[in-house]
């Protein structure tokens, strides 16, 4: 909570306006407005909200965060001169401060914790020296380890891209390429081929759990040449599935020192409270800090808003869900793109059904979970 704040209202949400909405919760459900309505600029829509009696009675506070403009860094000289050229050609010449001090820090041996905001840049933090290491030694290896299967996926196609930019002639799309994912839903087929060539593979704790490291004798090579492990996400690895994730970690960690690896780690998370903490709990070792977030930012106004009273004597208030469907419609109605998130799944499904009955919109992307992957 933003200094200042307290808690004296029984708070129902924060309400986020950005150019980049940021914050992640265990679900969201992604709007469009689909009427043919006059589109409303974001600053016009907080005017009108501003000038709402109805609403400003139900917010407990409003602070807006000015804009940050960005501080950028050099590219570390010693980076492999190919990852340099993939970064000139999408027209970056700098990195921003937190990837340069990330990256200088991984170069240099050390196990690295990024904590930056969402839409930071944070992956770079990790491809650029994992993949530096890659293109350097052929006997080195790479696990990245998502907390879902579907982030895995995202980040396979970017990171063929970028070997690809960088000139490296073994990226294939066949199954068993330089990259490949390797989870629940990787073909039986295919495994043999993926534990045979891959070099930077893509999994998940359950999938590393059971499909991994109980048949370590047929990853003996990728093991022995493991040099890094990825944990993105770091902040989902929190109580009885964290002290889980930590065991297997300790098992990973147990298997490749007995093959003679062992790998530098590099965690990434939203910003949490204790991030150094949490790394070196989940592996056991030290780590060094990356917080100082350098990407830009435009202006954010963050609102807590608390339902009206419907019964003062007994302290009852409206329902937190139908207050959210009520000013997510309003926000549609306006033409502004909007993320409503809840903290179950039966919340989001809810605020879909309230936002569809007042009409707002006909049509919705499809649900996303951030459920943990099955293997």
């Amino acid at each position: 909570m933003p200094p200042g704040w307290n808690n004296r209202t029984n708070v129902l949400s924060w309400l986020e306006f950005s150019v980049n909405l940021s914050g992640k919760q265990t679900h969201e459900l992604t709007t469009k407005n689909t009427e043919n309505t006059k589109a409303m600029s974001l600053a016009a829509l907080l005017a009108d909200l501003r000038g709402d009696p109805r609403f400003m009675e139900t917010v407990a506070a409003w602070q807006t965060l000015p804009a940050q403009p960005p501080r950028l860094a050099p590219i570390p000289t010693t980076l492999h001169p190919g990852l340099v050229h993939s970064l000139n050609a999408r027209n970056i010449a700098q990195l921003y401060t937190h990837q340069a001090q990330a990256v200088e820090a991984v170069l240099a041996g050390q196990n690295v914790a990024v904590v930056t905001p969402t839409a930071s840049g944070k992956t770079l933090c990790y491809n650029l020296p994992v993949f530096h290491a890659l293109l350097t030694d052929p006997s080195a290896r790479a696990i990245y380890l998502f907390p879902t299967k579907a982030l895995a996926q995202d980040q396979l196609a970017e990171l063929r891209r970028l070997a690809a930019a960088a000139g490296e002639p073994e990226v294939q799309r066949r199954p068993g390429g330089w990259i490949a994912t390797y989870d629940g839903d990787t073909p039986a087929s295919e495994r043999s081929a993926i534990r045979k060539r891959a070099r930077l593979m893509l999994t998940n704790p359950d999938m590393l759990h059971t499909g991994i490291l109980p048949y370590h004798t047929q990853w003996a090579a990728f093991l022995a040449g493991l040099r890094f492990v990825v944990v993105d996400e770091m902040h989902t690895y929190r109580g009885v599935f964290g002290s889980h994730v930590a065991n297997v970690i300790r098992r990973l960690q147990r298997i490749c020192a007995h093959y003679g690896a062992a790998p530098q780690f590099v965690c990434t998370s939203a910003t949490i409270a204790n991030p150094r903490e949490l790394a070196e709990r989940l592996t056991e070792a030290p780590f060094a800090l990356v917080d100082d977030n350098g990407a830009p930012r435009g202006d954010k106004h963050i609102l807590l808003v608390n339902p009206p009273l419907l019964d003062p004597e007994k302290g009852i208030r409206r329902s937190a869900t139908l207050e959210a469907s009520d000013l997510a419609a309003r926000i549609l109605a306006a033409g502004v793109q909007t993320i409503v998130f809840g903290r179950s799944r039966l919340t989001t499904e809810l605020l879909l059904t309230y936002v569809r009955e007042i009409g707002a919109l006909r049509r919705v992307p499809p649900l996303r979970s951030g459920r943990q992957a099955p293997a």
